[in-house]
Protein backbone atom coordinates (compact mmCIF):
# COMPACT_ATOMS: atom_id res chain seq x y z
CA UNK A 1 0.00 0.00 0.00
CA UNK A 2 1.49 3.87 -0.63
CA UNK A 3 0.18 6.20 1.36
CA UNK A 4 0.18 9.94 -0.08
CA UNK A 5 0.26 12.24 2.56
CA UNK A 6 0.79 16.27 3.51
CA UNK A 7 -1.37 17.34 0.26
CA UNK A 8 -4.28 19.45 -0.75
CA UNK A 9 -6.70 16.98 -2.88
CA UNK A 10 -8.82 18.35 -5.39
CA UNK A 11 -11.96 16.98 -5.88
CA UNK A 12 -15.52 19.32 -5.89
CA UNK A 13 -13.71 21.31 -3.16
CA UNK A 14 -9.75 21.24 -1.78
CA UNK A 15 -9.06 18.91 1.21
CA UNK A 16 -6.10 17.57 3.40
CA UNK A 17 -6.63 14.06 3.28
CA UNK A 18 -4.37 11.03 3.01
CA UNK A 19 -4.57 8.78 -0.34
CA UNK A 20 -3.91 5.38 -0.21
CA UNK A 21 -3.25 3.08 -3.20
CA UNK A 22 -3.22 -0.73 -3.14
CA UNK A 23 -2.80 -2.65 -6.46
CA UNK A 24 -2.89 0.21 -8.83
CA UNK A 25 -6.41 1.74 -7.41
CA UNK A 26 -7.58 4.27 -4.75
CA UNK A 27 -8.19 2.48 -1.79
CA UNK A 28 -9.02 5.38 0.71
CA UNK A 29 -9.63 9.17 0.33
CA UNK A 30 -9.39 9.61 4.35
CA UNK A 31 -8.10 11.66 7.24
CA UNK A 32 -7.57 8.00 8.67
CA UNK A 33 -4.46 6.74 9.34
CA UNK A 34 -4.13 3.20 7.45
CA UNK A 35 -1.04 0.31 6.98
CA UNK A 36 1.05 1.61 4.67
CA UNK A 37 4.12 -0.31 2.72
CA UNK A 38 5.47 2.89 1.21
CA UNK A 39 4.81 6.82 1.87
CA UNK A 40 5.12 9.51 -0.67
CA UNK A 41 4.63 13.21 1.17
CA UNK A 42 2.74 15.63 -1.21
CA UNK A 43 4.70 18.83 1.22
CA UNK A 44 1.85 20.65 0.95
CA UNK A 45 1.32 20.41 -2.52
CA UNK A 46 -2.22 19.80 -4.54
CA UNK A 47 -3.27 16.22 -5.43
CA UNK A 48 -4.49 16.05 -8.67
CA UNK A 49 -6.26 13.58 -10.63
CA UNK A 50 -3.96 12.57 -13.78
CA UNK A 51 -4.66 14.99 -16.78
CA UNK A 52 -6.63 13.50 -19.71
CA UNK A 53 -6.00 15.20 -22.83
CA UNK A 54 -8.10 13.59 -25.87
CA UNK A 55 -6.09 16.22 -28.91
CA UNK A 56 -2.74 15.60 -29.54
CA UNK A 57 -0.39 15.30 -32.37
CA UNK A 58 2.75 15.19 -30.89
CA UNK A 59 5.65 16.27 -28.54
CA UNK A 60 9.17 16.35 -28.00
CA UNK A 61 9.78 16.41 -31.47
CA UNK A 62 8.11 13.19 -32.75
CA UNK A 63 4.60 12.84 -34.48
CA UNK A 64 1.73 10.36 -33.79
CA UNK A 65 1.92 10.12 -37.52
CA UNK A 66 5.21 9.01 -37.90
CA UNK A 67 4.39 5.26 -37.91
CA UNK A 68 6.73 3.99 -35.97
CA UNK A 69 7.15 2.32 -32.20
CA UNK A 70 9.44 4.75 -30.96
CA UNK A 71 8.27 8.06 -31.73
CA UNK A 72 4.56 6.84 -30.39
CA UNK A 73 6.23 5.83 -27.10
CA UNK A 74 8.18 9.32 -27.01
CA UNK A 75 5.00 11.52 -27.59
CA UNK A 76 3.38 9.33 -24.78
CA UNK A 77 6.26 10.13 -22.82
CA UNK A 78 6.54 13.38 -23.17
CA UNK A 79 2.96 14.29 -22.39
CA UNK A 80 3.11 12.05 -19.30
CA UNK A 81 6.20 14.05 -17.83
CA UNK A 82 3.46 17.25 -18.05
CA UNK A 83 0.71 15.11 -16.07
CA UNK A 84 -1.08 14.01 -19.04
CA UNK A 85 -2.28 10.09 -17.56
CA UNK A 86 -4.54 9.69 -20.30
CA UNK A 87 -4.00 10.17 -23.91
CA UNK A 88 -6.07 9.72 -26.86
CA UNK A 89 -3.13 10.42 -29.75
CA UNK A 90 -4.25 12.20 -32.83
CA UNK A 91 -4.27 11.59 -36.62
CA UNK A 92 -4.48 14.06 -39.66
CA UNK A 93 -5.53 14.08 -42.95
CA UNK A 94 -3.55 11.34 -45.22
CA UNK A 95 -3.92 8.63 -47.46
CA UNK A 96 -5.74 5.46 -46.19
CA UNK A 97 -2.89 3.32 -46.20
CA UNK A 98 -0.90 6.20 -44.21
CA UNK A 99 -3.69 6.52 -41.16
CA UNK A 100 -4.06 2.79 -40.86
CA UNK A 101 -0.41 2.37 -40.29
CA UNK A 102 -0.66 4.78 -37.64
CA UNK A 103 -3.82 3.82 -35.79
CA UNK A 104 -1.67 -0.24 -35.90
CA UNK A 105 1.21 1.55 -34.83
CA UNK A 106 -0.28 3.20 -31.89
CA UNK A 107 -2.51 0.35 -30.72
CA UNK A 108 1.04 -2.09 -31.00
CA UNK A 109 2.55 0.79 -28.18
CA UNK A 110 -0.84 0.05 -26.43
CA UNK A 111 -0.80 -3.46 -26.25
CA UNK A 112 2.81 -3.63 -24.63
CA UNK A 113 1.15 -1.91 -21.65
CA UNK A 114 2.45 0.36 -18.79
CA UNK A 115 1.18 2.99 -21.28
CA UNK A 116 -1.14 6.24 -21.02
CA UNK A 117 -2.72 5.62 -24.25
CA UNK A 118 -6.37 5.20 -24.37
CA UNK A 119 -7.09 4.82 -28.23
CA UNK A 120 -7.25 6.74 -31.06
CA UNK A 121 -8.81 10.13 -32.23
CA UNK A 122 -9.12 10.11 -36.26
CA UNK A 123 -9.21 14.09 -36.54
CA UNK A 124 -10.20 13.73 -40.57
CA UNK A 125 -9.44 13.04 -43.85
CA UNK A 126 -13.41 13.90 -44.11
CA UNK A 127 -13.40 18.03 -43.48
CA UNK A 128 -14.72 20.78 -45.36
CA UNK A 129 -11.33 22.51 -47.41
CA UNK A 130 -12.95 25.94 -46.58
CA UNK A 131 -11.78 25.23 -43.45
CA UNK A 132 -8.87 22.98 -43.79
CA UNK A 133 -6.30 24.83 -41.32
CA UNK A 134 -3.26 22.98 -41.12
CA UNK A 135 -4.56 20.10 -42.66
CA UNK A 136 -3.32 19.08 -45.89
CA UNK A 137 -5.88 20.16 -48.56
CA UNK A 138 -4.77 17.36 -50.69
CA UNK A 139 -5.52 14.65 -48.25
CA UNK A 140 -9.24 16.04 -47.33
CA UNK A 141 -12.28 14.17 -49.00
CA UNK A 142 -16.13 13.07 -48.35
CA UNK A 143 -16.57 9.95 -46.80
CA UNK A 144 -16.77 6.74 -48.32
CA UNK A 145 -17.86 3.33 -46.73
CA UNK A 146 -15.79 1.32 -48.31
CA UNK A 147 -12.61 3.48 -46.77
CA UNK A 148 -13.90 4.55 -43.53
CA UNK A 149 -14.79 0.81 -42.46
CA UNK A 150 -11.50 -0.36 -43.75
CA UNK A 151 -9.93 2.86 -41.32
CA UNK A 152 -12.18 1.63 -38.45
CA UNK A 153 -12.21 -1.85 -38.79
CA UNK A 154 -8.43 -2.11 -39.04
CA UNK A 155 -8.21 -1.87 -35.10
CA UNK A 156 -11.49 -2.91 -34.36
CA UNK A 157 -12.83 -0.91 -30.88
CA UNK A 158 -9.45 1.13 -30.84
CA UNK A 159 -10.53 3.99 -32.23
CA UNK A 160 -12.74 6.05 -29.80
CA UNK A 161 -13.08 9.95 -31.64
CA UNK A 162 -13.27 10.94 -35.05
CA UNK A 163 -13.58 14.73 -36.02
CA UNK A 164 -15.28 15.43 -38.97
CA UNK A 165 -17.56 17.90 -41.25
CA UNK A 166 -21.27 16.57 -40.44
CA UNK A 167 -22.56 18.87 -43.43
CA UNK A 168 -20.49 16.22 -46.65
CA UNK A 169 -22.11 14.12 -48.92
CA UNK A 170 -22.54 10.51 -47.26
CA UNK A 171 -21.80 12.11 -43.51
CA UNK A 172 -25.48 11.31 -42.32
CA UNK A 173 -24.14 7.17 -43.44
CA UNK A 174 -21.09 7.85 -42.16
CA UNK A 175 -22.63 9.28 -38.49
CA UNK A 176 -24.60 6.13 -38.31
CA UNK A 177 -21.67 3.76 -38.56
CA UNK A 178 -19.80 5.81 -35.55
CA UNK A 179 -23.22 5.62 -33.67
CA UNK A 180 -23.09 1.84 -34.24
CA UNK A 181 -19.52 1.09 -33.90
CA UNK A 182 -19.87 3.72 -30.21
CA UNK A 183 -17.81 5.53 -31.50
CA UNK A 184 -17.83 9.70 -30.37
CA UNK A 185 -18.67 12.17 -33.35
CA UNK A 186 -17.29 15.45 -33.05
CA UNK A 187 -17.57 18.23 -35.57
CA UNK A 188 -14.90 19.74 -37.01
CA UNK A 189 -12.70 21.69 -39.87
CA UNK A 190 -16.64 22.36 -40.60
CA UNK A 191 -18.62 24.66 -42.54
CA UNK A 192 -21.99 23.45 -40.78
CA UNK A 193 -24.87 25.33 -40.40
CA UNK A 194 -27.03 25.12 -37.19
CA UNK A 195 -29.32 22.63 -39.24
CA UNK A 196 -26.78 20.59 -40.38
CA UNK A 197 -25.82 20.12 -36.55
CA UNK A 198 -29.45 19.92 -35.17
CA UNK A 199 -29.77 17.00 -37.41
CA UNK A 200 -26.40 15.64 -36.74
CA UNK A 201 -26.49 15.19 -33.37
CA UNK A 202 -30.30 13.40 -34.11
CA UNK A 203 -27.58 10.49 -35.56
CA UNK A 204 -25.36 10.97 -31.96
CA UNK A 205 -23.15 13.51 -32.49
CA UNK A 206 -21.87 15.82 -29.33
CA UNK A 207 -19.45 17.24 -29.61
CA UNK A 208 -16.98 20.49 -31.63
CA UNK A 209 -13.61 19.63 -31.98
CA UNK A 210 -11.45 22.86 -30.84
CA UNK A 211 -14.37 25.37 -30.68
CA UNK A 212 -13.69 28.77 -32.96
CA UNK A 213 -10.64 27.12 -34.72
CA UNK A 214 -12.13 25.21 -38.14
CA UNK A 215 -15.66 26.24 -38.07
CA UNK A 216 -18.60 28.03 -39.18
CA UNK A 217 -20.24 31.09 -37.09
CA UNK A 218 -22.66 33.51 -38.55
CA UNK A 219 -22.94 34.38 -41.99
CA UNK A 220 -25.40 36.36 -43.61
CA UNK A 221 -27.58 35.16 -46.70
CA UNK A 222 -29.77 38.23 -48.27
CA UNK A 223 -29.73 39.97 -45.06
CA UNK A 224 -30.99 37.22 -43.20
CA UNK A 225 -28.48 35.56 -40.79
CA UNK A 226 -27.56 32.05 -40.61
CA UNK A 227 -25.66 30.49 -37.22
CA UNK A 228 -22.64 28.09 -37.69
CA UNK A 229 -21.13 25.68 -35.56
CA UNK A 230 -19.58 28.30 -33.11
CA UNK A 231 -23.23 29.20 -32.28
CA UNK A 232 -24.74 25.69 -32.04
CA UNK A 233 -22.31 24.69 -29.74
CA UNK A 234 -23.61 27.61 -27.27
CA UNK A 235 -26.93 27.15 -28.12
CA UNK A 236 -26.80 23.04 -27.62
CA UNK A 237 -26.32 22.34 -23.52
CA UNK A 238 -25.37 18.09 -24.42
CA UNK A 239 -22.90 19.33 -26.74
CA UNK A 240 -19.11 19.12 -24.87
CA UNK A 241 -16.64 21.35 -26.80
CA UNK A 242 -12.72 20.89 -27.18
CA UNK A 243 -11.19 24.02 -26.09
CA UNK A 244 -7.64 24.36 -26.63
CA UNK A 245 -6.66 27.58 -23.75
CA UNK A 246 -3.06 27.92 -24.22
CA UNK A 247 -3.90 31.83 -24.41
CA UNK A 248 -3.39 31.92 -28.19
CA UNK A 249 -5.71 30.02 -30.14
CA UNK A 250 -8.25 31.83 -27.76
CA UNK A 251 -7.27 34.90 -26.10
CA UNK A 252 -8.11 34.73 -21.96
CA UNK A 253 -11.03 36.71 -23.19
CA UNK A 254 -12.97 34.54 -25.32
CA UNK A 255 -11.62 31.82 -23.05
CA UNK A 256 -13.66 33.56 -20.36
CA UNK A 257 -16.78 33.91 -22.65
CA UNK A 258 -16.88 30.09 -23.72
CA UNK A 259 -16.28 29.12 -19.89
CA UNK A 260 -19.37 31.35 -18.93
CA UNK A 261 -21.71 29.80 -21.41
CA UNK A 262 -20.54 26.15 -21.58
CA UNK A 263 -19.38 25.91 -18.14
CA UNK A 264 -17.00 23.17 -16.39
CA UNK A 265 -19.23 20.33 -17.05
CA UNK A 266 -18.94 20.72 -21.47
CA UNK A 267 -15.62 21.89 -21.63
CA UNK A 268 -12.62 19.31 -22.39
CA UNK A 269 -9.41 21.14 -22.27
CA UNK A 270 -7.33 19.88 -25.59
CA UNK A 271 -3.25 20.82 -26.00
CA UNK A 272 -4.12 19.91 -29.98
CA UNK A 273 0.06 19.56 -29.16
CA UNK A 274 1.93 19.06 -32.21
CA UNK A 275 5.98 17.45 -32.89
CA UNK A 276 7.33 21.24 -31.89
CA UNK A 277 6.06 20.95 -28.06
CA UNK A 278 8.91 20.93 -26.08
CA UNK A 279 11.35 22.18 -28.34
CA UNK A 280 13.14 25.27 -29.00
CA UNK A 281 11.44 27.47 -31.42
CA UNK A 282 12.34 27.55 -35.39
CA UNK A 283 11.11 25.25 -37.66
CA UNK A 284 9.62 22.03 -37.51
CA UNK A 285 6.57 19.81 -39.39
CA UNK A 286 2.90 18.65 -38.62
CA UNK A 287 2.72 15.11 -39.57
CA UNK A 288 4.70 12.82 -40.83
CA UNK A 289 8.56 14.11 -40.80
CA UNK A 290 8.93 13.36 -44.52
CA UNK A 291 5.78 13.97 -46.04
CA UNK A 292 4.44 16.65 -43.22
CA UNK A 293 3.60 20.66 -43.33
CA UNK A 294 6.08 22.52 -42.78
CA UNK A 295 5.25 24.80 -39.93
CA UNK A 296 6.95 27.71 -37.58
CA UNK A 297 6.95 28.27 -33.96
CA UNK A 298 7.29 31.61 -32.72
CA UNK A 299 6.29 32.67 -29.55
CA UNK A 300 4.85 29.69 -28.06
CA UNK A 301 2.66 28.81 -30.81
CA UNK A 302 2.93 27.19 -34.24
CA UNK A 303 1.98 28.47 -37.58
CA UNK A 304 2.10 27.30 -41.05
CA UNK A 305 4.91 29.57 -42.72
CA UNK A 306 2.79 32.23 -44.30
CA UNK A 307 1.18 32.58 -40.58
CA UNK A 308 -2.31 32.35 -42.28
CA UNK A 309 -3.75 30.02 -39.89
CA UNK A 310 -2.30 28.08 -36.56
CA UNK A 311 -0.33 24.44 -37.15
CA UNK A 312 -1.98 23.24 -33.85
CA UNK A 313 0.10 23.99 -30.59
CA UNK A 314 2.78 23.72 -28.56
CA UNK A 315 1.14 23.30 -25.49
CA UNK A 316 1.21 20.67 -22.44
CA UNK A 317 -1.63 19.91 -20.30
CA UNK A 318 -0.04 22.06 -17.36
CA UNK A 319 -0.16 24.63 -19.08
CA UNK A 320 -3.76 24.77 -19.96
CA UNK A 321 -4.98 24.29 -17.00
CA UNK A 322 -2.26 27.05 -15.55
CA UNK A 323 -3.84 29.26 -18.00
CA UNK A 324 -7.39 28.60 -17.30
CA UNK A 325 -6.70 29.65 -13.52
CA UNK A 326 -3.99 32.26 -13.73
CA UNK A 327 -4.99 34.54 -16.94
CA UNK A 328 -9.16 33.05 -17.58
CA UNK A 329 -9.43 33.52 -13.77
CA UNK A 330 -11.50 30.47 -12.91
CA UNK A 331 -11.19 28.29 -9.67
CA UNK A 332 -8.17 25.54 -9.48
CA UNK A 333 -11.06 22.61 -9.22
CA UNK A 334 -13.17 23.84 -12.49
CA UNK A 335 -9.49 24.16 -13.99
CA UNK A 336 -8.61 20.22 -13.21
CA UNK A 337 -12.42 19.04 -13.69
CA UNK A 338 -11.78 20.48 -17.14
CA UNK A 339 -8.94 18.23 -17.73
CA UNK A 340 -9.78 15.16 -15.86
CA UNK A 341 -13.49 14.21 -15.01
CA UNK A 342 -15.59 16.06 -17.93
CA UNK A 343 -13.06 15.06 -20.54
CA UNK A 344 -13.54 11.37 -19.22
CA UNK A 345 -17.23 11.46 -18.96
CA UNK A 346 -17.85 12.92 -22.26
CA UNK A 347 -15.07 10.28 -23.83
CA UNK A 348 -16.63 7.43 -21.98
CA UNK A 349 -13.31 6.64 -20.03
CA UNK A 350 -14.59 4.86 -16.85
CA UNK A 351 -12.69 4.79 -13.38
CA UNK A 352 -10.14 7.32 -14.36
CA UNK A 353 -10.59 11.68 -13.79
CA UNK A 354 -11.43 11.64 -9.92
CA UNK A 355 -9.73 10.87 -7.23
CA UNK A 356 -12.58 8.04 -5.64
CA UNK A 357 -12.25 4.98 -4.11
CA UNK A 358 -12.24 1.85 -6.54
CA UNK A 359 -10.19 4.23 -9.19
CA UNK A 360 -7.25 3.50 -11.10
CA UNK A 361 -4.86 5.52 -8.98
CA UNK A 362 -3.90 8.10 -12.19
CA UNK A 363 -2.56 10.53 -10.09
CA UNK A 364 -0.38 13.97 -10.10
CA UNK A 365 1.15 16.08 -7.03
CA UNK A 366 1.76 19.77 -8.30
CA UNK A 367 2.37 23.11 -6.87
CA UNK A 368 1.00 26.35 -6.78
CA UNK A 369 1.68 27.39 -10.39
CA UNK A 370 1.25 23.55 -11.60
CA UNK A 371 4.18 22.60 -11.94
CA UNK A 372 4.42 18.85 -12.13
CA UNK A 373 6.60 17.64 -9.21
CA UNK A 374 4.77 13.65 -9.55
CA UNK A 375 3.19 11.73 -11.47
CA UNK A 376 1.41 8.19 -10.76
CA UNK A 377 0.26 6.34 -13.85
CA UNK A 378 -2.10 3.17 -12.65
CA UNK A 379 -0.20 3.34 -8.85
CA UNK A 380 3.28 3.32 -10.35
CA UNK A 381 5.24 6.55 -9.57
CA UNK A 382 6.77 7.24 -13.04
CA UNK A 383 8.39 10.63 -11.94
Amino acid sequence: MIKISGGRVIGETISEKNVYIKEGKIFSVTEEELPFDKELDACGNYVSPGFIDTHLHGGGGFDFMDGDEESVKAVADFHLSHGSTIILPTTLSGDTEEIINSVKTIKRVFDKGDTNIWGVHLEGPYFSKNQAGAQDPRYIRTPKKEEYEKIINSCQGFIKKVSFAPELEEAEEFLKFLAEQDIIASAGHTDATIEDIKKARELGLNMVTHLYSGMSTITRHKGHRILGTVEAAYLFDDIYTEVIADACHLPPDLLKLIYKIKGKDRICLVTDAMRGAGQTEGETVLGKLDTGLKCIVENAVAYLPDKSSFAGSVATADRLVRVMKNDVGVSLTDAVKMMTRTPAIAHKIYGKGEIKKGYDADLLIFDENINIKNVILKGKIVK
